[in-house]
């Protein structure tokens, strides 16, 4: 059985910005709104781990002397 790929984070936030903007229409069926919702929630997920993903790497990066420097990306 095949899977799904799973999109890029750029394209996973792209249809989930086109996705709300067709439900935010309101002229979706109600059976049609929970797929997309589905939908939704599973590119919101995907999202998510991407950039779970994209933290750890960088914690990773920085890391020096087996010490993590964190620092804010605000604090300059």
């Amino acid at each position: 059985m095949a899977r799904k790929a799973t999109p890029n984070f750029e394209q996973a936030l792209s249809d989930l910005e086109q996705l709300v903007e067709a439900m935010e229409q309101g002229d979706l069926s109600l059976d049609e709104s929970l797929k997309q919702f589905e939908k939704g929630i599973a590119l919101a997920s995907s999202c998510q781990q991407s950039l779970q993903k994209a933290e750890q790497k960088v914690e990773l990066l920085i890391e020096k002397n087996g010490e993590l420097l964190t620092k804010d990306f605000d604090s300059e």
